[in-house]
């Protein structure tokens, strides 16, 4: 069934033309990536199938009815609401009745209000969809509900957005780097699910595992040829390298043709016969295909890294807590020379503090860090280039000189050296804040490089680079020979270029694995699972989550039999305080020791009572 057809659609900005002529379809349940280098209009061309924007020529047509929900770089969230006021902030009928169920557990004194709600979530068969929803909701860790939309951090909003547009169950789901902003764990999360659901994608991404596991199709632009691949990544690398191969092979076969039919107009018939016309205008069309370049740049440079000593980074003890948040407790290591190591753990876990601690940005609260005298450290940060109003491409670079100075007494100059880093000449003299996002990491990245340091730490560099650029920078890397440190959620790219990793666990623990990601995640699937010795601790983000299908009475149990827990919890707390203050006497002790005892007691029945009634649902399940 096709949902939505691309018909000869245009782009283009002032003289820039984006893209031309583009056609292609979008069919229910097909995962569609789309790929194009950064700058070529994927942004452009996932707001026109969205119906943000319009095309310069050409249509999109989408099947009559057809829900539609995206995922931009750019969120449209309100920043007076809640999370849970944005959740709800919809036309979504099943979200409505959701809402009211909500609304009559936190009064439950009012049991006509309450049961009827029970009741309407009964008729709509809404448990599923309230299942899925708090699932969704707890992987994404959007767990403060009455959090302000205003005081999230950039990544909790990003995965606000995407937490809706999942909730909303579209039947087209369009994705603008749907991974940026979430941390391993959650990529793989969001992997799975899109593997398992019958969802339509069609996404722009940089995550080539995601590629790999998710998408069934991949649509390239490429130099202002549209293509399409059935299959997954590997099979994209394959079918491309095929047809580049049989490009070369046909501009080598039309320029041998046009060297002979160069001599034969240089002989310049005097006849101009019907004949001899028709193979003048088919020597012109030879001469076009002859010369064709494929502009595909690899960065080969050799830079002149300056000589590392014997000692280079030195981590003693080094402790350091922001609050309550432990990031490291006493943590120790020697870097080597040429040690590659990646950095990976959950969002808020002190990556990057770790890294600024490192380049003494951020002092430690205890311990020694030492950095060799002849260590130069390259810092890529997330916050990106600092843009100044009228500065051009070829400026930014000039800063650091004119030339730059490579191994065997060479040198490059700053334009040809913008140019294997796939700015043309022309594009040299854009304006840095006319540049896409992605090309403005481009040109970070490059500034970064050529300062030639012997040390290059690197936090998330993948992030808003096309794969034609990770590649590059995939390539610099391996010929890198200084130290590298590096954070990234790209686990092909990780896989890639480092050899053990920094794992960060939370609360001061960090763990050296001697491996990469694929290695650590063969290890971590292959441990036996722990024995769970201690009472479950119930989560509000997993309270029914589960399909229901108890009773009255027991679904009203269940609701409220946290709550219950939770105060017996703090009567405990409390007369153990009162132990400590040993202001009781002989009498107050015997009668608060059986007092304690019996909150023990019913705190025990009440856990083994949700088990029960938590083991129920999973066997409805």
């Amino acid at each position: 069934m096709n949902y939505v057809s691309v018909e000869n659609i245009s782009k283009s900005y002032g003289e820039v033309e984006l893209f031309s002529n583009i056609s292609f379809g979008i069919n229910k349940d097909q995962k569609i990536a789309f790929i194009a280098k950064n700058g070529a209009g994927k942004t452009s061309m996932l707001n026109i199938i969205a119906g943000v924007s319009s095309p310069d020529t050409g249509q999109v047509i989408c099947r009559k009815g057809l829900k539609i929900e995206y995922l931009s770089q750019v969120d449209v969230l309100d920043s007076t609401l809640t999370v849970e006021e944005t959740i709800f902030n919809s036309d979504n009928a099943t979200l409505k009745i959701i809402e009211e169920y909500e609304h009559a557990l936190k009064d439950p004194s009012d049991e006509k209000a309450y049961q009827a709600a029970f009741e309407k979530m009964e008729r709509l068969n809404a448990w599923d969809f309230e299942t899925q929803y708090k699932q969704i909701l707890f992987k994404l860790k959007l767990d403060n509900l009455d959090q302000k939309v205003s005081n999230l951090s950039g990544g909790q909003r990003k995965r606000l957005a995407l937490a809706i547009i999942l909730i909303h169950k579209p039947d087209l789901l369009i994705l603008d780097e749907p991974t940026n902003h979430l941390d391993l764990e959650m990529i793989e999360w969001l992997e799975n699910y899109f593997k398992k659901e019958k969802i339509t994608l069609f996404m722009v991404t940089h995550d080539r595992y995601f590629l790999e596991r998710v998408c069934d199709e991949i649509v390239e632009l490429d130099n202002g040829g549209f293509y399409t691949y059935k299959g997954n990544y590997s099979n994209y690398l394959q079918k491309k390298e095929e047809r580049i191969e049989q490009e070369q092979a046909s501009i080598d076969k039309a320029k041998n043709l046009f060297k002979k039919e160069l001599e034969w107009m240089r002989r310049q018939p005097k006849a101009r016969t019907t004949k001899s016309k028709s193979r003048i205008d088919d020597f012109f069309v030879i001469k076009e295909e002859a010369h064709k370049r494929r502009n595909n740049h690899v960065v080969q440079l050799e830079i002149d890294m300056e000589r590392m000593g014997s000692k280079i980074l030195e981590l003693h003890h080094i402790s350091k807590s922001f609050g309550d948040l432990q990031i490291l407790n006493k943590f120790e290591y020697v870097f080597k020379r040429g040690e590659r190591i990646g950095i990976i753990g959950k969002n808020g876990t002190g990556k990057s503090s770790f890294l600024n601690i490192i380049t003494q940005k951020i002092p430690v609260d205890s311990g020694k860090v030492v950095v060799g005298e002849t260590i130069k450290f390259g810092y890529y940060t997330q916050n990106g280039i600092i843009i100044k109003p009228g500065q051009k491409v070829i400026e930014v670079i000039k800063e650091f000189g004119e030339y730059i100075p490579l191994t065997k007494g060479r040198k490059i100059s700053a334009a040809q050296l913008l140019e294997r880093f796939l700015f043309s000449r022309k594009r040299q003299y854009d304006f840095v804040e006319k540049l896409s996002g992605g090309e403005q990491k481009r040109l970070y990245l490059c500034a970064v490089l050529i300062q030639n340091p012997n040390f290059l730490i690197l936090d998330e560099p993948t992030n808003d680079l096309d794969i034609v650029t990770l590649n590059v920078l995939e390539n610099f890397l391996l010929d890198f020979p200084g130290c590298l440190l590096v954070v990234s959620h790209d686990r092909y790219f990780m896989d890639k270029i480092v050899d053990h990793l920094f794992v960060f666990r939370g609360d001061g623990v960090i763990e050296d694995f001697p491996g990469n990601y694929s290695d650590y995640r063969v290890y971590e699937d292959s441990k036996p699972m722990e024995e769970d010795t201690e009472p479950k601790k119930i989560d509000s983000t997993e309270k029914k989550v589960s399909k229901v299908k108890l009773s009255y009475n027991e679904k009203k149990e269940f609701d409220s039999i946290e709550n219950e827990i939770e105060k017996l919890e703090n009567q405990k707390i409390e007369i153990e305080n009162l132990f400590t203050t040993g202001n009781l006497t002989g009498e107050e002790i015997n009668e608060l020791s059986i007092k304690l005892q019996e909150i023990k007691t019913s705190i025990e029945t009440k856990e083994d009572r949700w088990l029960e009634l938590s083991a129920k649902l999973e066997d409805e399940v």
